[in-house]
């Protein structure tokens, strides 16, 4: 099957514009004909059937929490991006684009990044509009922060609760919609698979967490809002329950699989404790907007931070990227703290952490607000004071996560911090309209590969989801579903429906019947493991190969001596627990195999037989500038087809944020 991006003719600033004037369109008296599923309720999902529930579409909304707003998407803190210009230091919706781009090391498609900075400004608008508390200057205009891989300010923020203040608006607005009757939310359903008939995606197959029982539901297309798949780490900054099922279900149906290597380190979190852990916390990127990184000079420092004097610290991201800083893209920073830690300069008891340290930013905030007040001389105790209070206010929650995690004030001593897993730019291969190889499968948000490319930027994740589900798919589905009018809804009697449901149950029964002696938590870590140490930051072909033959070992093992109590008709997380791991350990095969394909260095995929020197990365444009999306031919086997990418706008360059 031949890609077809269908991105739209004419210039790049007109494109989006013109689909819209031209995509076919669903009257309001059809539009109440037509159903829709949606697969996930976080910010996409939320946010898009919370629109197509407004235009007038019937929507059925699915997902495995107890409630929408335990979606992953509230645990997101630092902030959502925008081209609003409102600090008038530059930015514009090319800039937002040009540094998308080049964030993603030009492995992403011009068409779909400059539509997301497009409509960053109406997402603002949108949720302005819904009452999310954004953070505001004095004078109660928006007040805007950096991220990385940015010269300008353009994220905008709540606090360090972003992501929970921009669900609570999607969710409200959803719920507005299921008090009307438009839209009806399914929670503690799982989908297991999906139907499809004569070549098009039809329905789901789903799973009631609380009774056991499946259920069946079809539809005039599905849309997938799942989010990625950092679990196949074990240890991540996501929420346990993330998982890859709805997606990898539908790349087993027949959606290419875009990108699966394309996995991003965070460079700001609290480093491992011990095998204890299930999961690792996130530390904002918004914190690198303040505070400054460093390790000590002298290798094996055994002075605590405070003692060590300015002349004996390294800022190091400051001395290597002197025109960014510490606000370098996450790649960048993550290897760069991982470079120092392994040359003998971490911190810590662990000796695999760096420094995240406000005393300067506290020394100058409080000498703005001195200044303010007319205090004269000032002393250091009142410069701290006030200091303090500004720092309290703009990440106050943050530092009393930290303290409650590791017990240690981070007002008083510098914050240890370490890389960890936390986003996945691949996903499901979408198209400019962001349906699958699958006709009428859609895939949202994370879930696919789009608009990042190989190292997402901070703050865009929010915004991919928020302008995906709001201001693109109303118009894209639409163009679909126009010819879709006369077609009714299939019974889900349909045989199609019957055999999937046969096969979902058959595969549950062989997960029970196992009945070997490990738990699924124990298989997980195994896979985590592997994952980590041969295909995390760093990779390289022995460790890949060696990897894929690990995997696969794993994956033996587990269909061998899986134990699963409970049964099968009754509230059993341990069974949702081994359908999420038995997909995750297919996945971490073709996540080995693919970064072992991609012979380059190119933002989170770090190949070490691809750097320079000063251990950069080196990218291979004339053989890997392409999409690498994965065709699923049974277990094991894969085909690659190529989607190339060309870029008119830009001009691929090694990237420097010197």
């Amino acid at each position: 099957m031949a890609l077809d991006s269908k991105i739209p003719q004419g210039p790049l600033h007109d494109k989006w514009s013109s689909y819209k004037d031209h995509c076919k369109l669903v009257n309001p008296a059809n539009k109440r004909k037509m159903q829709i599923i949606v697969v996930g309720s976080g910010l996409a999902g939320a946010s898009a059937a919370a629109s197509l529930g407004e235009l007038g579409y019937q929507v059925k909304v699915f997902c495995f929490q107890d409630s929408p707003r335990r979606a992953h998407s509230i645990a997101a803190q630092g902030g959502i991006n925008a081209a609003k210009n409102y600090q008038n230091d530059g930015d514009s919706v090319y800039r937002m684009f040009y540094d998308t781009i080049k964030g993603g090391d030009y492995r992403s498609r011009e068409a779909n990044v400059y539509r997301l900075a497009e409509v960053s400004g109406h997402v603002i608008d949108q949720c302005v509009a819904q009452g999310v508390p954004f953070a505001r200057e004095y004078g109660g205009l928006l007040s805007n922060r950096s991220f990385g891989g940015t010269q300008v300010q353009r994220t905008f923020y709540a606090a360090g609760q972003t992501g929970q203040q921009l669900l609570i608006g999607a969710y409200q607005a959803l719920e507005r919609q299921v008090a009307l009757g438009n839209v009806w939310m399914y929670a503690r359903h799982e989908m297991l698979d999906i139907v499809n008939i004569d070549g098009k995606c039809r329905g789901i197959i789903v799973r009631d967490l609380i009774t056991g029982e499946l259920e069946r539901y079809s539809a005039h297309a599905v849309l997938l809002c799942t989010g990625g798949y950092s679990g196949v780490f074990f240890l991540s900054t996501n929420a346990l329950g993330c998982n890859v099922t709805a997606i990898w279900k539908a790349h087993k149906k027949g959606a290419y699989f875009g990108n699966p290597c394309f996995t991003q380190i965070h460079p700001t979190c609290i480093p491992v404790a011990g095998d204890h852990q299930s999961k690792l916390t996130m530390m904002s990127e918004s914190l690198r907007n303040d505070g400054r990184i460093w390790v000590p000079k002298k290798p094996g420092e055994a002075r605590k931070a405070n003692e060590i004097p300015e002349a004996d610290r390294d800022y190091y991201l400051e001395r290597r990227y002197p025109a960014f800083g510490n606000l370098v893209p996450r790649d960048v920073a993550s290897r760069a703290a991982k470079e120092r830690c392994d040359a003998g300069y971490g911190v810590g008891s662990s000796k695999q952490a760096v420094y995240l340290d406000y005393a300067d930013a506290i020394n100058r905030y409080g000498r703005i607000e001195c200044n303010k007040l007319k205090i004269q001389q000032p002393t250091a105790e009142e410069i701290r004071h006030r200091g303090m209070a500004v720092v309290k206010e703009k990440y106050g929650n943050l530092f009393d996560m930290y303290k409650g995690i590791t017990g240690e004030n981070p007002y008083e001593v510098p914050m240890r911090i370490y890389p960890a897993v936390h986003y996945t730019m691949g996903g499901l291969w979408v198209n400019y309209e962001l349906m699958s190889t699958v006709k009428g499968l859609y895939v949202l948000g994370e879930a696919n590969f789009s608009d990042n490319g190989a190292n997402r930027l901070g703050a865009n994740a929010l915004l991919q989801a928020l302008a995906d589900g709001y201001f693109v798919i109303p118009y894209t589905v639409g163009n679909y579903l126009a010819d879709e009018i006369s077609t009714p809804v299939p019974p889900v009697s349909h045989p199609a429906f019957e055999e999937a449901e046969k096969n979902v149950s058959n595969h549950i029964n062989r997960l029970m019947n196992i009945k070997g002696a490990q738990s699924v938590l124990s298989f997980h870590k195994k896979l985590g493991k592997i994952m980590w140490d041969k295909c995390g930051m760093s990779r390289n072909a022995q460790g890949l190969q060696q990897a894929i033959q690990d995997v696969k070992q794993v994956k033996q093992e587990f269909w061998q001596d899986l134990r699963i109590p409970g049964k099968i008709n009754e509230l059993n997380p341990e069974l949702e627990k081994a359908h999420r791991v038995a997909d995750f350990i297919e996945l971490a095969e073709l996540i080995c195999v693919d970064a072992l394909h991609r012979n380059e260095s190119a933002g989170g995929h770090f190949r070490e037989e691809f750097q320079t020197p000063d251990g950069e990365a080196v990218r291979n444009d004339a053989q890997y500038m392409h999409v690498a999306a994965w065709e699923y031919k049974g277990d094991h086997e894969w085909e690659l087809h190529k989607e190339e990418l060309k870029y008119e706008e830009v001009k691929a360059s090694q990237r420097s944020y010197q």
